[in-house]
């Protein structure tokens, strides 16, 4: 199928809304730095998140709870810099919409302003239908994020699939219609059952991303480095990499070692 958005100079809400209407899949990938946004806007990839996966990409942690606002504001920052095309959305990271929506909005209202970002992203359904209501009411775009929700792991307890009990199931539905009725944009739908997300993204009107959800949702996002092979210890049944980059790299930086002991960089032509 031929590409319907390639002639956009800068992909909004509406256009992902429209591609969801015209049958034409949303091509999502993470950044957290300058370097690789650049990169990937210039593929015309259709959205970027700067997700708070940064805190076991980029920082090392076993899972996304520690990340801070100001962390978050960073990332975003480094990435909104060099992104043209692809709309920006960023994670609102573990406590700052939970349970007091005048925090969710203070924290939307200072990514926003401090980033210059598209628009937010946050883990829930009812539960947070507070948080995402006053964010939506100050006209900043909200994407939902339901099924297996990272910031919720010590409460699970585990990261295998969600929702694959009926009543677990029943609920990410009906938490799916909430949003899209509050006025999310999209929702991403992580590690549940492909027949769920095929059900759950014909009974609702915004796009669903999905992240091993299958193939049937609107759209699919990758963490970049796991999708590059950089990030080799990471090798879940949804991921598909597309590089052996982290042997790559590895690689390069033992030649880099070789060449500078054996006196063989730099050479005189690489010198003043």
């Amino acid at each position: 199928m031929a590409y319907l958005q390639t002639d956009v100079t800068k992909v909004t809400t509406r256009v992902l809304q429209n591609m969801k209407l015209r049958g034409e899949k949303i091509a999502m990938l993470t950044a957290y730095d300058y370097s690789m946004a650049k990169l990937l806007d210039s593929t015309k990839i259709d959205a970027v998140l700067v997700g708070d996966s940064a805190a076991n990409v980029m920082e090392g942690y076993d899972t996304t709870l520690p990340i801070t606002l100001d962390e978050m504001i960073v990332y975003a920052s480094s990435v909104k810099r060099a992104i043209r095309r692809a709309l920006v959305v960023v994670d609102m990271p573990f406590g700052t919409y939970q349970g007091n929506s005048k925090q969710a909005l203070a924290s939307a209202i200072r990514i926003m302003k401090e980033t210059g970002a598209d628009a937010v992203k946050l883990e829930g359904g009812e539960e947070v239908l507070e948080s995402i209501s006053r964010i939506l009411s100050a006209g900043i775009p909200v994407m939902g994020h339901l099924g297996l929700t990272p910031q919720s792991i010590n409460k699970f307890g585990t990261y295998v699939v969600r929702a694959t009990e009926e009543d677990e199931a029943d609920r990410l539905l009906r938490d799916a219609r909430i949003l899209d009725e509050a006025g999310c944009f999209a929702i991403v739908l992580e590690k549940i059952p492909a027949a769920l997300a095929d059900k759950v993204t014909r009974h609702v009107s915004i796009p669903t991303i999905g992240i091993g959800a299958g193939s049937a949702t609107d759209g699919q996002v990758l963490v970049l480095q796991d999708m590059l092979g950089i990030t080799q210890q990471f090798k879940p049944r949804y991921l598909r990499t597309y590089g052996t980059f982290g042997d790559d790299i590895a690689h390069a930086v033992k030649q880099y070692i070789a060449d500078v002991k054996n006196i063989e960089f730099p050479n005189e032509k690489e010198q003043y």
